[in-house]
């Protein structure tokens, strides 16, 4: 047996320490996982390629002279800015549910594609705009559409075809494309402004190229196969036994697949068992009024809201201006500055997949980088209050520190916050409600998105000098989150998706309601029809007795 261990199992099993690893076939962790997690995650990189475009081109000189910002105040201009950037996170806020209603209708597969040519289209106006205001805005809103359908489905996707031992891994690419869109689209901003200074092309190209990774989503998922966990739940039983064979590389006779395809026939049952009905109404009457379930989904919800009030998205979306703050001067200066940070994003994310996710946990990993990301908010914060930069054009040790912790944070955010809650919204959730659950939670987190994207220019500018409140702001909620999880969220690293029942309390719900069954039954004989033989004669007899 242990000839037959190929050389990516033996890393996979020596970086991830987990039970699962250790007991489940090697045969699991082929190409074909990683393919399959790769591909979808391309509907990660459209976010990530957004947000890197938009804080850069809202700099340009050319940018600004086309669509009549130079003249603007500063307040004015932080209002517009906020507008064109916040206007994406409304589509995708509409996106998210969409995408739960397709997933579920039409399957995983079809909604992504779907999800890709919405932000193809999307990007297409907002190159084209050409200096209209009222364009710009309907080109970010329909490709918030797609970026926030795929948002919703690409965790919802892998989580459900992932093996339990690396899920946490797979999952967390999602994050990672993010990080590698955001840090490509930071370096063509920046080469842009090097080589096409003086042309409209310097922020058009910029634009344009935010529909690349749509091109590769729609392309590279035409590859791959449905959900097998959606097909079961179509009760297309033969195709999910041949999709979970295929992409666990295993005969579809083994009994590792039996036994997954049992577990998931099983949970179906189960939650059959407690409410049949299959609308959204009773999906969600399901969700909130059984407290497993309910447990679940507000988790969800406040790790999302916990995820945005970090302040990523606020050094995300305006890295440049807070390069500014910090005193560096140019424009090709502070986004060759936003290029590292890109960098560092993405090489932190590809560190925790590797060596985290699944051996340090869930709940370890948010608990840490809670403090470590207050830390270094409360270090700028602190700098742009008591030695703020003088406007000379020198950044003093002071603030070069500051702008290293601009950077650790985006590593801390990347260890934790950023890829675990992706993680931990698609593998917690019932079958029948993980669609819905986490369309919830991605639109809770595109709702606070917005909230920060819209809120920190003007912050910026309102909260103090060179805006230091926002950084002690963003760093109290840090704190805070730290005893969120603390006292909340338990750890899930190495459970398949249908034990998450047994954590939250669901199996146990499930056995009285068959014991309540049984003591019923046994209290008579039961029917052919499965109906109280003891209730029918009573039925008859009640005539009689008058």
């Amino acid at each position: 047996m242990s000839q037959r261990i190929s050389a990516g199992a033996r890393i996979i099993r020596s970086i991830v320490k987990n039970d699962a690893v250790k007991t489940d076939p090697p045969e699991i962790y082929g190409w074909r996982a990683f393919a399959m997690a790769g591909s979808a995650c391309f509907g990660g990189m459209l976010f990530g390629f957004d947000i890197g475009t938009i804080g850069g081109v809202l700099e340009l000189k050319e940018f600004q002279e086309k669509y009549d910002l130079a003249q603007k105040t500063k307040q004015q201009r932080a209002d517009l800015n906020a507008n064109i950037a916040s206007t994406l996170q409304a589509g995708c806020f509409l996106g998210c549910f969409l995408g739960s209603w397709m997933a579920d209708k039409y399957g995983r597969k079809l909604t992504l594609q779907v999800a890709g040519l919405i932000t193809i289209v999307g990007c297409v106006i907002q190159a084209a705009a050409s200096g209209s205001i009222g364009a710009m805005y309907v080109g970010r809103l329909v490709a918030g559409v797609g970026v926030g359908e795929a948002s919703m489905v690409v965790p919802l996707y892998i989580s459900e075809n992932a093996p339990r031992a690396i899920r946490g891994g797979l999952t967390g690419l999602y994050q990672l494309f993010i990080a590698t869109g955001t840090c490509l689209a930071f370096w063509v901003n920046y080469g842009s402004l090097m080589h096409m200074s003086g042309s409209q092309s310097v922020y058009i190209v910029p634009l344009a190229l935010q529909a690349l990774p749509a091109v590769l989503l729609c392309s590279c998922m035409a590859l791959n196969k449905e959900s097998p966990r959606f097909l079961a739940k179509q009760d297309r039983w033969e195709e999910a036994t041949a999709v979970l064979a295929r992409v666990r590389n295993l005969p579809a006779s083994h009994e590792y697949v039996a036994a997954e395809l049992k577990d998931i026939a099983d949970q179906l049952e189960h939650e059959r068992m407690l409410i049949a009905g299959a609308s959204v109404k009773d999906l969600l009457k399901e969700m909130f009024t059984i407290p497993g379930n309910r447990k679940r989904a507000l988790l969800s919800i406040g790790l999302m809201i916990c995820q945005q009030m970090t302040g990523t998205n606020a050094i995300n979306y305006y890295a440049p201006q807070i390069f500014t703050a910090l005193g560096l001067k140019g424009n090709d200066v502070k986004l060759f500055a936003t290029g590292i940070y890109g960098i560092v994003k993405m090489i932190a994310c590809l560190a925790f997949l590797i060596f985290a996710a699944d051996s340090l946990g869930r709940r370890r990993s948010l608990l840490w980088t809670s403090i470590a990301q207050a830390l270094a908010m409360f270090y700028i914060g602190f700098y742009m209050r008591f030695d703020p930069p003088k406007g000379t054009g020198n950044v003093p040790p002071a603030g070069y520190f500051a702008l290293v912790c601009v950077f650790l944070f985006a590593g801390f955010f990347q260890f934790g916050w950023g890829p675990v809650c992706w993680i931990y919204v698609s593998e917690i959730p019932a079958a029948r409600l993980r669609s819905l659950n986490v369309a919830i939670a991605a639109a809770t987190q595109w709702l606070f998105n917005f909230v920060v994207a819209r809120a920190t220019p003007n912050m910026m500018t309102t909260v103090g000098f060179n805006g230091y409140g926002t950084f002690l702001i963003y760093g109290t909620f840090c704190f805070l989150m730290f005893i969120f999880v603390w006292f909340l969220v338990p750890e899930t690293k190495g459970l398949s998706l249908e034990k998450m029942d047994d954590l939250f309390g669901i199996t146990e719900l499930i056995k009285n309601i068959e014991a309540d069954r049984e003591a019923r039954a046994s209290i008579g004989e039961v029917g052919l029809d499965g109906k109280d033989v003891v209730r029918e004669e009573r039925k008859e007899v009640a005539p009689n007795s008058h």
